[in-house]
């Protein structure tokens, strides 16, 4: 039997579409069994990182009580209001500020008793539709005395204050240094005396400082209200000097009484010392508001910023897009999408040293340029393969470029990490490696930009420098409960920890087994995964804060309104650099 062309044709096409329908189903099961595997991570990674913020929460509802409910109680009970209800009376309702430091001191001087969030609550927030820093003293902890935290949290809030040329405000209520420490808070360079040296620096700079004392302010901490441009006091609960009663008694044989000595109407009718008397806390931060209100508009940086958008893709999806454990591979532009105004993104060099994305967006309406790990591998135009989170001379090369061109054009510069160190090895020594890298710091180190850190995930090693970590001075550095900050990721630490000490029992004649070597390793990894959390970085202040990550974007808005207070008058200069 002979077939026609015309029949042929049609028997070939029937084959065709049997075998096309086959394939199709086949197609269909692998996507749908690809689907069900990335669902399931997807899942997973949700689950573990709202289990982090869960943690976070609940970390942060116990900091909150400061000294306890009883101490809460007992201040109350005096007529005074607690340091984080001062804040919230004093900034406008319902609106947006952000808290520096809120962990500080956590886990740190148990045997003193503790020193919940340094015993200082700092906050940015708005006073009559300014943006200003709040420094409150916390009167439940320990009288509210200075821990060497406490003055380091001081510290970095009148930087904050300085670098953006902010108002500041304290609220005084301490009774000085904790004594049993005073060694470590007292003569030092960033101890208690630079703070004085600061608020002296603050006033020749214009900008204003106003001070509240709503307590105890004794001792050396006595400057600091008169320091400031303007020093309100509390009657009856205010009181100010060098010395109080029973010191003046031992000293000079002097008896009297410390509202006598140095309360409010002493201050204000006698010595002259303050310039208001208020009645009770409410109406000394009503006077602020007042003061506040009345301060003059700022000179601008001039920052690009239009009318702000939300994100195209649905930010809450970040918690199922980041993975659980530390050393798995995702895209980072993903995180990125779910960061910037309308999910757009304007990738600079896309096709040149992956591993580093850079590219322009906005953040709540404001031009930023944006320095991301890729966590994914990329392969090269050359054919080679580069893996996640590791910087390559040729990323390097490109993030340097893309700094340099921010300056240039005055954009605000985020840097993401998530990131494992630089690239090792022959080929990239080769390459030239240490120049590339060494030229990315050098830009970071002299950006004129205002510069934001977030921590998404790795910070380890030299990667942390090269991507503004805490030393490059970034205006404000946070994280996210899924951090890690170390030298090296904890399993290759514990792994040459482990070794060394095993190295020393054998040389000592100790025998050491599979059993003893695992013990070893066990006990040196549980010590080094405390150590990289997030929140023993936090309790060091080696980053502001620990924050949910759908809050990333009012923390870098609000961080670049306040770098707005303060043009740039240092011109970019890179220096001298191995091109």
């Amino acid at each position: 039997m002979f077939l026609s062309t015309l029949q042929f044709q049609f028997l070939k096409q029937i084959n065709y579409t049997v075998y096309f329908d086959r394939f199709r189903k086949l197609a269909d099961t692998i996507l749908l069994k690809n689907y069900i595997i990335m669902d399931l991570n997807f899942n997973k990674n949700e689950d573990h990182n709202k289990l982090l913020l869960s943690e976070l929460k609940q970390k942060f509802a116990k900091v909150k009580l400061g000294g306890g409910e009883k101490r809460i109680e007992k201040l109350h009970a005096e007529g005074k209001m607690t340091a984080r209800e001062r804040i919230n009376y004093l900034l406008d309702e319902n609106s947006k500020y952000i808290e520096i430091g809120c962990f500080v001191g956590d886990g740190m001087y148990a045997e003193h008793g503790g020193c919940p969030s340094g015993g200082v609550v700092v906050k940015i927030g708005y006073v009559r539709g300014k943006q200003c820093v709040v420094v409150a003293n916390d009167a439940t902890v320990k009288a509210g005395a200075w821990f060497p935290i406490t003055a380091k949290k001081n510290l970095r809030a009148q930087e904050i204050a300085m670098e953006n040329r902010l108002p500041i405000i304290y609220l005084v209520d301490s009774a000085g240094v904790y004594l049993p420490l005073q060694d470590e808070i007292f003569p030092d360079k960033e101890h208690f005396g630079r703070i004085f040296r600061n608020n002296a620096q603050m006033s020749s700079m214009g900008i204003t400082q106003i001070a509240a004392v709503m307590g105890s302010c004794v001792a050396g901490g006595a400057y600091l209200p008169i320091m400031s441009d303007e020093a309100l006091i509390v009657d009856k609960t205010g009181s100010i000097f060098l010395a109080g009663s029973y010191l003046v008694k031992a000293a000079i044989g002097e008896t009297i009484d410390n509202e006598t000595l140095g309360g409010a109407t002493t201050h204000c009718e006698i010595s002259g010392v303050t310039d208001y008397k208020a009645k009770d806390d409410k109406d000394a931060l009503d006077k602020i508001k007042n003061i506040v209100d009345k301060i003059g508009d700022y000179d601008k940086a001039g920052y690009n910023r239009i009318k702000a958008k939300k994100p195209a893709s649905d930010p809450k999806e970040i918690y199922g897009i980041l993975p659980k454990a530390r050393n798995e591979q995702y895209d980072m532009m993903e995180i990125i999408k779910r960061m910037v105004d309308n999910s757009e993104f304007e990738a600079y060099k896309e096709g040149y040293g992956q591993s580093l994305i850079t590219g322009y967006a906005r953040i709540d309406g404001w031009a930023v340029g944006i320095v991301a790990n890729q966590r994914k591998v990329v392969k090269t135009a050359k054919g080679e393969m580069q893996f996640g989170g590791v910087i390559y001379s040729d990323s390097a090369d490109k993030a340097t470029r893309f700094i340099a061109n921010c300056n240039q054009k005055k954009i605000p510069l985020v840097f993401v990490q998530d990131v494992t160190g630089f690239m090792v090895g022959s080929k990239s020594e080769h390459g030239g490696i240490i120049k590339d890298g060494a030229k990315m710091v050098n830009a970071v180190s002299n950006s004129v930009v205002p510069k934001f850190t977030v921590i998404v995930g790795n910070s380890y090693g030299a990667g942390n420098y090269a991507m503004c970590g805490k030393a490059y001075d970034p205006r404000l550095i946070f994280a996210w409960p899924s951090a890690e900050l170390a030298v090296m990721g904890g399993t290759q630490a514990a792994k040459v920890l482990a070794q060394i000490e095993a190295s020393s029992l054998k040389s000592k004649g100790e025998i050491v087994d599979e059993a003893k070597e695992a013990e070893l390793f066990a006990k040196i990894k549980a010590r080094y995964d405390e150590q990289v959390s997030p929140y023993y970085a936090a309790s060091r202040l080696w980053t502001d804060a620990i924050i949910d990550p759908l809050d990333t974007r009012t923390w870098i808005s609000m961080g670049i309104e306040a770098a707005n207070h303060s043009p740039i008058t240092k011109p970019f200069n890179l220096g001298v650099i191995q091109i």
